[in-house]
């Protein structure tokens, strides 16, 4: 039962207990590798391999095959599939295996294709933070997303850092834990990282930052002091810490 495996669909969600009604608190994305811990009926109790993220999925498609070549570099790349017209996309930085080129194509799956726009070579990294979060203006804020389809505010910080095949928490919780750099200022740059209790933005300049906020359902840019003292006013939350991202 320990064996990895990969996920191949476009995303589920993960939730805290092996029932539909039950609180999601993420989401897989295409061809991220898990371990699968039990199965009880058609759910699967999973540790995803990223992140050591832990609940309940109910999928079967997965594979224990799968070797990544490419990734997505879009907010969602449209699936081709010559046997439908239904509108399908794949998340960005979905993990995709490139069988063959075909034109300004190619083919991840039998009779499946994406743009090549739409990838990078598994290995790229992208050291522009602002360039993938703002990927994300305007989707919908979703508790426990991290797609296209919605995203929450730690989801949005944490997806930089899966792109990049480097470990960052999940949740603001373990994300405010993990990063040790504790800054006391007034003046922001950009980079820094403003957490609050349950709530995270990330500086796009000295003066705006970006987050998925709950309040006006959806990703945006805001200005920064403006933010700090709306979440004070609204939801009696101070800044907690004050860290920065690490490439």
């Amino acid at each position: 039962m320990k064996n990895n495996f990969f996920f191949k669909n476009k995303f589920t969600n993960i939730y805290k207990k092996p029932f539909k009604n039950s609180e999601v608190t993420s989401q897989i994305l295409y061809g991220e590798k898990f371990k699968i811990l039990s199965k009880k009926k058609n759910w699967l109790k999973i540790k995803t391999s990223f992140d050591n993220y832990i609940g309940y999925v109910n999928s079967k498609k997965y594979t224990k095959n799968h070797k990544p070549t490419h990734k997505v570099f879009s907010l969602k790349a449209r699936i081709i599939n010559k046997y439908n017209n239904i509108k399908t996309y794949l998340p960005f930085a979905s993990r995709i295996s490139v069988l063959k080129e075909k034109g300004e194509f190619v083919e991840f799956e039998k009779n499946k294709l994406i743009k090549k726009k739409d990838i990078k070579k598994i290995n790229h990294k992208e050291k522009n933070f602002s360039k993938i979060l703002k990927l994300f203006i305007n989707t919908k804020y979703l508790w426990g997303g991290k797609s296209y389809h919605g995203i929450d505010c730690s989801a949005i910080l944490q997806i930089f850092y899966y792109y990049n095949n480097k470990f960052y928490p999940r949740d603001t919780k373990d994300q405010i834990k993990y990063s040790s750099i504790n800054f006391k200022k007034k003046i922001f740059k950009k980079g820094d990282i403003i957490f609050w209790k349950g709530h995270v933005g990330i500086c796009i300049s000295s003066s705006k930052l970006i987050h998925a906020y709950g309040p006006e359902k959806k990703v945006l840019i805001m200005p920064i002091k403006e933010t700090i003292s709306r979440i004070e006013k609204t939801a009696k939350l101070y800044v907690k810490k004050i860290s920065s991202i690490k490439y």
